[in-house]
């Protein structure tokens, strides 16, 4: 077995349309390898929500895994990860059916109701996570 250690990330906006934020309610979980994974993120948004998923192995930046924009609600990622967009539930949960060991890692889910320039720039470099502190 190993852990996969989940973190929370809330964003909130810094504009007038009210604020975003995310919610994952495991703060740890264990999965055995080779066992399916699925790493639970609630969110709120006033406008259209823009979801994300990241990882970030210790000592490491952050890895983009996956987004979802609009359109087909089951959201492929890198690694084997997925997600589902349950506009009704307010869910984003990340899935991935067979964890490895090198998933052992931390989680973020996030969210934003609007995104900077181009989506693709949101891969990345997101703008509010280098903004993340002031909130």
């Amino acid at each position: 077995m190993f852990l996969l250690l989940i973190s929370t990330l809330g964003i909130f906006a810094p504009r007038d349309t009210g604020a975003q934020s995310v919610t994952q309610p495991d703060v740890h979980v264990t999965v055995s390898e080779g066992a399916p994974l699925e790493l639970r993120c609630n969110y709120s948004s006033s406008g259209t929500p823009y979801l994300f998923w990241y990882m970030q192995h210790p000592n490491q930046g952050l890895q983009f895994l996956l987004k979802y924009f609009s359109g087909d609600t089951l959201v492929k990622g890198i690694k084997g990860f997925e997600a589902e967009f349950k506009k009704h539930e307010t869910t984003f949960h990340l899935r991935k059916s067979r964890a490895l060991g090198s998933d052992a890692a931390n989680y973020f889910c996030a969210v934003r109701d609007t995104v900077s320039g181009t989506a693709g720039g949101a891969e990345h470099k997101p703008p509010w996570m280098e903004r993340q502190r002031e909130y």
